[in-house]
């Protein structure tokens, strides 16, 4: 089978790397790709945006399959284009993909369908957001509507710092994201990441991972789009997986479906650990990265014919399976980011990738032979181990035989497990 992968980043040449692997792939094609997913596809000159195109590329090449690797085409309705050209796509439709395309839209979701969440209010004007500040207690929570990279949440301490965010998000800070804010409560606890692959009907759990979003050591500075993973994530019990498929994801498949918008493809669901149980803080409608290079590291069943299922709607209630490791991954960053990142800065991976490592290209490219920095999050340094004390150790032994200069990571990605781990 011919495959089309879609997507530029560390979670693209996760997918390629594994997709590569399958038995039942006749050839790879990836648009646009990055040198690291050259190694495993051949890359193609593809506009997303223009769906025609990429229809045309799938008729004269005989793809199979599409996989959609990023969100934005998959809110602009690309899914769409490629189901009534007769094109298997994994991902899912327009309508589906606002459980990430529009905040506001999967919390009315969850209130009408009884899925915990945080208590919230959309706010439509910069008036009426400051307005709706006098219902909550800080810290306050404010969310961009529409898709912001992972960046459009803002958590303010206090008063004056909300109305100053909240300024900066209606005055277009965001983009057309900040069009419309979502305010909510501030959910005390420890987030995880839970993932789940359906057909629109059958549901299989796809497991479950902790990101690092702040840029600093310690959960310090501002948000980013993740600093590092790891999976399993422990503090997400096989008891607390089973209430958040009970009580989260299947109430959600359920609802979507008897809405007439079945969702396929991924549900990625962030989670937070409250008191009270797990509480969903937001979907995402396509895998996490950096967590789908820790999720693919551990992945022992056949990626290809999970994906063709879910596309076909033919997927089963059997098992997907796991190794028993666990997989950390640590993301080199170029320096600036996530501000303005400096871009075009050398990078030589010399002997650092070794058994059990595997280095995922995110924000890089080929300049004059030579491998250099392309965007603000450059290298996904992905290692096992047999807990996250022993994977995190091998994940920096590797980042460590790296050179680039202009580059930095965080040093303490896994944490809080590794505290656990040790007994403190």
């Amino acid at each position: 089978m011919n495959i089309l992968l879609l997507g530029s980043g560390g979670r693209e040449h996760a997918l390629s790397w594994k997709l590569a692997q399958s038995p039942s792939l006749t050839k790879l094609y990836a648009a646009p790709g990055n040198p690291g997913i050259a190694e495993e596809a051949e890359l193609v000159a593809l506009d997303v945006t223009d769906h025609g195109a990429v229809i045309a590329f799938c008729a004269e090449h005989a793809i199979g399959l599409v996989v959609v690797g990023p969100e934005a085409p998959l809110v602009d309705g690309l899914s769409d284009s490629l189901r009534t050209a007769g094109v298997p796509v994994f991902g899912p439709s327009q309508a589906a993909a606002q459980l990430e395309g529009s905040k506001g839209f999967t919390k009315d979701l969850c209130a009408r369908a009884g899925i915990p969440t945080a208590g919230y209010v959309r706010t439509h004007s910069l008036d009426e957001a400051r307005a709706a500040l006098a219902r909550f207690a800080a810290p306050y929570v404010l969310k961009a509507d529409g898709l912001a990279a992972g960046k459009g949440v803002v958590i303010a301490e206090t008063l004056a710092e909300a109305e100053d965010a909240l300024a900066d998000m209606f005055g277009g800070g965001f983009g057309e994201a900040g069009a419309q804010v979502v305010i909510e409560e501030f959910m005390a606890g420890e987030e995880a990441s839970f993932f789940a692959l359906t057909d629109g009907t059958t549901i299989l759990p796809f497991g479950s991972a902790q990101d690092h979003k702040r840029v600093g050591d310690g959960d310090t500075g501002p948000n980013t789009g993740g600093m590092g993973a790891y999976s399993p994530a422990p503090v997400l019990t096989p008891e607390l997986q089973a209430r958040v498929m009970a009580e989260i994801i299947e109430p959600t498949v359920r609802t979507m479906r008897e809405d007439g918008t079945p969702y396929q493809g991924v549900l990625f669901a962030g989670l937070m650990l409250t008191a009270d149980g797990p509480k969903l803080i937001e979907y995402n409608a396509r895998f996490g990265d950096p967590e789908c290079q820790v999720l693919m590291m551990r992945l022992k069943s056949d990626l290809v014919p999970i994906m063709l299922a879910c596309a076909q709607g033919t997927l089963d209630d059997g098992e997907i399976a796991f190794s028993d490791v666990t997989a950390l991954t640590v993301v080199m960053a170029a320096r600036g980011y996530p501000g303005t990142p400096e871009k075009g800065g050398a990078i030589v991976l010399g002997d650092a990738e070794s058994a059990g490592v595997k280095i995922f290209h995110a924000g890089t490219a080929r300049k004059d032979g030579a491998l250099v920095a392309a965007g603000g999050r450059v290298l996904a340094v992905t290692a096992t181990g047999a807990n996250v004390t022993e994977a995190q150790a091998h994940a920096y032994r590797a980042v460590d035989a790296i050179n680039f200069p202009t580059g930095f990571s965080r040093r303490d990605i896994g944490w809080r497990e590794v505290a656990r781990e040790a007994g403190a």
